[in-house]
């Protein structure tokens, strides 16, 4: 496989009426029927109120809808909402999105971050470890048996993210099971644990609970950005090969209750954003085109890894 890999049980849905999570309630929201959707908890929930309401607002005047956006406690609540048709529209990491397309035919990714091409896993270590960055995969090169993960994290504790992140679990599981033929994650470190999303990874090592975390490398520059990471106390010790990850998939029903024509036209109003505001909040710097193939590598890693049927 080359470097670069081109490619849930029950729901706990919050209420969808808590104040500035919907779209205005103009001209457009009378009498239509709403457009929801929802995106996976990957980190600081504030974050997700600003970034998903600027996209409800955004969306609503391109399409002539009203627009919703409804919070989900956790990654596979997201796409339990998409599989029973309680959203349409869902921002999924890219094995969330695989189980959802997976779940019901016919869905489609359409649109992707220009970073999701080529995404990238980081581990992070807490200093007290004394573990510290090393050389990188070369650029382009062919992934090799024994990925070159930093010498002496096995034995420490460990956190991914979520279960079913792609770059918080899916992808640092598989260079694991790369580095260390024949083992699993808890054959390896002395301790596993899900801290459930990135910006609770990158707290759960800064303060010791866990030596080691996999970490969503866009989330880690946002939370440093923004003053959350101190960088005495926890550090980049290591940067994946990279892989497709984050994407908007939509139903395939939507053309069906919304008019001909309406993937299409949402696929243009995602790729269309050009607001530093509505794109600095996911720490992209513009969504453009994605087909469903796209993420068939991941396919092939989660069946590797046991995490996929």
């Amino acid at each position: 496989m080359r470097r670069r890999i081109r490619g849930l049980a029950g729901a706990s849905i919050l209420l969808g009426t808590l104040l500035g999570l919907s779209g205005p309630q103009g001209a457009a929201a009378q009498g239509a029927k709403p457009f929801v959707f929802t995106g996976i908890p990957d980190q600081d929930e504030s974050r997700l109120v600003e970034r998903f309401g600027k996209v409800a607002t955004y969306l609503e005047g391109k399409l002539g809808v009203p627009v919703r956006y409804i919070p989900v406690k956790n990654y596979p609540a997201a796409v339990t909402a998409f599989t029973n048709g309680q959203v349409q529209l869902a921002w999924f990491g890219g094995f969330t999105g695989v189980q959802a397309r997976k779940a019901v035919p016919g869905s489609q990714a359409i649109a992707q971050g220009a970073e999701d091409a080529a995404f990238k896993t980081y581990l992070i270590a807490n200093a007290a470890t004394g573990l510290a960055k090393g050389a990188d995969f070369p650029k382009d090169a062919d992934l090799p048996k024994s990925a070159d993960l930093p010498k002496g994290i096995a034995g420490k504790t460990f956190t991914f993210g979520s279960r079913a992140s792609t770059s918080g679990r899916l992808m640092p599981e598989y260079f694991i099971r790369q580095a260390y033929p024949g083992k699993t994650p808890e054959q390896v470190f002395e301790r596993v644990g899900f801290s459930g999303d990135h910006s609770r990874t990158i707290q759960l090592v800064q303060s010791g609970a866990f030596a080691v975390g996999a970490v969503d490398y866009s989330v880690w520059d946002l939370d440093t950005k923004a003053g959350k990471v101190d960088p005495k106390a926890v550090s980049v010790i290591w940067e994946s090969p990279t892989f497709p990850d984050y994407q908007w998939t939509v139903r395939g029903d939507v053309d069906a209750a919304y008019g001909a024509g309406f993937t299409e036209r949402l696929k243009a109003a995602l790729v269309g954003i050009t607001d530093p505001a509505i794109l600095e909040p996911f720490g992209r710097t513009k969504f453009i085109p994605v087909t469903n193939a796209a993420y068939a590598p991941l396919i092939e890693v989660g069946q590797s890894t046991g995490l996929l049927d």
